[in-house]
């Protein structure tokens, strides 16, 4: 019998692409209703997904898909974080 980890997906919700939940960037809206990256996975509040990719964020973020699956509406000040997270973490990092 070969035993296999299960590997958690999850859904980018700007292309709807399916990947490996270690693979995706989590943004979660905390208990509090500030909206955040979650490097870790494991904060409390609502979560949703988002692909490293320049396209995905800025999908993500200029439409409302974020606002919408978070159930909560994105201020500027959040979304000039999440942009700041973006080009200081994952830009660099090559994951563009």
């Amino acid at each position: 019998m070969d035993k296999r980890k299960h590997i958690p997906l999850r859904t980018c919700i700007a292309c709807g692409q399916q990947l490996p939940k270690r693979e995706l960037v989590r943004i979660v809206r905390t208990l509090e209703g500030k909206v955040e990256v979650d490097p870790t996975g494991k904060k409390a509040g609502r979560g949703t997904y988002l692909c490293p990719g320049e396209d995905c964020w800025k999908q993500g973020l200029k439409k409302s898909r974020l606002e919408h699956a978070l159930r909560s509406p994105l201020l500027e000040q959040d979304k000039a974080a999440l942009f700041a997270h973006y080009g200081e973490q994952l830009k660099p990092a090559g994951l563009s």
